[in-house]
């Protein structure tokens, strides 16, 4: 056999992996770009949330709303949470769980985003550490953090109701991962006595 008849299927064996890998390098890409685009988006419709205008959507076919921000201040970071924490919501923004009570009321309020956008700088964040959540209706509650746990999805202790006004910061975990899997980082905060 001649040695040129072996080598023809390897042009479009690399083509194909060439192709394959610029695929995954744009969907890779893609999601934090999506995820700035959104905050950009979000904070417009935050604009006309301060403003009155209580379910402003940021984007006309959009299913969900700014209900809050949330910042770290000594990380610089400023995020507009969104209603309800659907998988669709969190692709833009972080997102309060409504099943959990608003930011400064009793109980532990609940918010959650994606470890690898959104809150990506809960690693970074230490005990003492400032969060301010302003809400819709223009309410700015601080809390401190208190500290910090890696647990199960499904067994994470986090109880909403009842007790002095917590908050919850919740992503995936490990920070690094490239896949789903069963751990949540929790930040947990109190509110700060103004």
């Amino acid at each position: 056999m001649r040695p040129s008849l072996l080598l023809r299927p390897l042009p479009a064996a690399s083509l194909a992996l060439a192709a394959v890998g610029a695929f995954l390098a744009v969907d890779a890409a893609w999601i934090p770009v999506k995820a700035e685009v959104a905050q950009a988006l979000l904070e417009r419709a935050w604009t006309r949330v301060q403003a009155g205008d209580a379910a402003a959507k940021p984007w006309p076919w959009a299913d969900t709303w700014p209900v809050a921000v949330v910042e770290a201040p000594r990380l610089g970071k400023r995020q507009v949470v969104l209603a309800e924490a659907g998988g669709e919501a969190m692709a833009f923004g972080p997102a309060h769980l409504a099943v959990t009570p608003p930011a400064g009321a009793p109980g532990v309020a609940v918010i959650a985003a994606h470890r690898d956008t959104h809150f990506r700088f809960l690693k970074d964040l230490r005990i003492g550490d400032t969060i301010r959540v302003t809400l819709a209706d223009g309410a700015v509650t601080e809390f401190e953090v208190t500290g910090a746990d890696v647990v199960r999805h499904d067994r994470s202790g986090i109880t909403p109701d009842g007790g002095p006004p917590r908050l919850a910061l919740v992503t995936c975990y490990p920070f690094d991962a490239k896949t789903r899997g069963p751990l949540r980082y929790v930040v947990w905060a109190a509110r700060v006595r103004a």
